[in-house]
């Protein structure tokens, strides 16, 4: 047996988070699905499982429905796709679309019972509420035929930091079940979980195309071969992703910096592929704005997205020239007061800061 294992395609994705490049963000939302159909016959896999979360949830645009539809169908073997906690099976759901009728190849799972595959046998676990304590893989029965068995199953692994209780899936499901594989979707990570005896059997693809920042590994598909019945499968990982998502960290303690930091920035490879947050922490001395502005432009002109957070920085307390350019009066007064709150620890810091920076930069563009 031989398929591959996806999910998480989260089609229909607000991506607003990225501005002016979501439109871009949400086309490879489709595009991905493209790239791992491809995959799909280049591997020559028998079928492909999609487990959850195919939308971003059930009011997406129904043409979105239509065009992953004509994708899916485009492979031309057995697609099986279980709904998600994004895109559960409920009443007016994505599913009930008649576009699904007409792919042949594409299979809803929406019943808990055993599917015939080829090769054996695939055990769905569908996802028919948004919330729900229950384990979705508690229905699967332990080994009862001798046949190469497959579960797919949507929610989070118990022993997951950050996992909250929902859709709880059990850590031990596949030696209580005894399947050869389980499937699943919700994490947008690359993980694989060893049985009791040191096999991989449990695995979450993530999902084709990273989708945010701070994702571990995403942008992966799983190839999935299994020789025969309790054989250890054989899980290759490919790359699907187009658009890397990073978050870059660096802090100032010395005049000049920010020019290195730039340069380091400038030699990143691929910028039109990445999405890019800058953070960027310490002092800042006032003759350094320039080459903060300088850092600015070039995240928002190289990349396909970037952006500066600068909450952590702070004006050097001991830096006067942050006072004394600024023309005397109101303004000046509202710099020392600025100043002050900056060098505090109190809740405002990080907003007088970014302001005594703003008004700093203004003054110096009103004076040239």
């Amino acid at each position: 047996m031989k398929f591959l294992h996806t999910a998480d395609f989260q089609i229909g994705m607000k991506a607003n988070h990225v501005g002016a490049v979501a439109d871009r963000v949400r086309e490879q939302r489709l595009e991905a699905v493209r790239r791992l159909v491809y995959v799909a016959k280049e591997n020559e896999v028998e079928f492909i499982l999609a487990a959850g979360d195919v939308f971003e949830d059930n009011g997406v645009d129904r043409t979105l429905v239509l065009r992953a539809v004509d994708i899916l169908a485009g492979f031309n073997r057995p697609v099986f796709i279980i709904p998600g906690n994004h895109d559960p099976l409920v009443p007016g759901s994505v599913w009930s679309s008649s576009a699904w009728r007409g792919a042949t190849n594409i299979n809803l799972l929406g019943e808990e019972k055993p599917v015939q595959i080829p090769g054996g046998l695939l055990y769905p676990c569908p996802v028919k509420d948004k919330f729900s304590t229950k384990d979705p893989t508690a229905w699967i029965p332990g080994r009862d035929s001798e046949v190469i068995r497959i579960g797919i199953a949507h929610g989070n692994v118990e022993g997951l930091p950050q996992a909250d209780a929902d859709h709880r899936i059990a850590r031990n499901a596949v030696d209580r079940t005894g399947l050869d594989y389980l499937a699943l979707g919700h994490w947008h990570s690359t993980a694989l979980y060893n049985d009791a005896a040191g096999a991989a059997r449990m695995a979450y693809s993530g999902t084709p195309e990273p989708s945010g920042f701070g994702e571990r590994d995403s942008g992966n598909v799983l190839l999935v071969e299994i020789d025969r019945p309790g054989a250890i499968p054989e899980v290759k990982t490919v790359h699907t992703g187009k658009y890397r998502w990073e978050t870059v960290a660096k802090r100032i303690v010395a005049r000049g910096e920010l020019e290195t930091i730039r340069s380091e920035i400038e030699a990143l490879q691929v910028p039109e592929n990445l999405l890019l947050v800058l953070d960027i922490a310490g002092v800042l001395h006032a003759e350094d704005m320039p080459a903060l502005q300088r850092l600015e432009d070039l995240l928002e002109t190289r990349f396909a997205y970037g952006r500066i957070n600068a909450a952590m920085l702070r004006p050097s307390p001991d830096d006067e020239t942050w006072i004394e350019s600024l023309p005397v009066g109101f303004v000046r007064e509202a710099a020392v007061k600025l100043q002050k709150i900056t060098s505090s620890d109190r809740d405002e810091a990080a907003i007088a800061a970014r302001a005594l920076i703003e008004l700093f930069a203004i003054s110096r563009e009103v004076s040239q």
